[in-house]
């Protein structure tokens, strides 16, 4: 990762805007604060939508339509939660080509196993069918011990991983 979350973001915006793309965020663990750091681009509203901040149960369910059986069998910190926030944002967020997912337990009080843990997701509009896939997720553990220090480095993480996954899209999206 860069030293700089704006580094990212700055990329982040000029890829997108290179290949004429719009993102969405579904944000839980970040509260907001990867949504913060893409906003403070100059230019970021080319190709930035926004972000739905969904940190309780009730809202991803709400807002995002993630179910709760996937709540359930899963809990809110989880890949799957994480996989359905991700569809669900491109889904409700019409102009956006691709929309990126984040939960995960930040602490305090998160039993050991779980603490400091972070799910990101990726889903595509495919424009040839205007339907939606996922893309891909992964699970990293973060290193900071702070919650503020973990709420800036996941939301990191999340633009970082974003701009890597999107990577070898951008050849595919210039040629068409």
């Amino acid at each position: 990762m860069t030293a700089s979350p704006l580094l990212d973001a700055v990329q982040l915006i000029d890829r997108f805007r290179l290949s004429s793309w719009r993102i969405a965020f579904a944000e839980s663990c970040t509260c907001g604060m990867a949504a913060a750091i893409v906003g403070g681009v100059p230019g970021a509203s080319d190709v930035f939508c926004g972000s739905l901040v969904t940190y309780r149960e009730s809202a991803k369910m709400d807002w995002l339509a993630v179910t709760p059986d996937t709540l359930r069998q899963f809990t809110a910190e989880s890949q799957q939660t994480t996989d359905e926030m991700a569809v669900c944002v491109i889904r409700r967020t019409c102009e956006a080509d691709w929309a990126a997912a984040i939960t995960g337990h930040l602490g305090p009080g998160a039993p050991p196993a779980i603490d400091g843990r972070i799910f990101v997701s990726l889903a595509r509009r495919v424009p040839a069918d205007a339907t939606d896939r996922l893309v891909s997720g992964r699970e990293f553990v973060l290193k900071s011990v702070s919650r503020s220090e973990r709420q800036l480095e996941a939301a990191q993480f999340l633009i970082h991983w974003v701009l890597t996954e999107t990577a070898g899209e951008v050849e595919t999206s210039v040629k068409a």
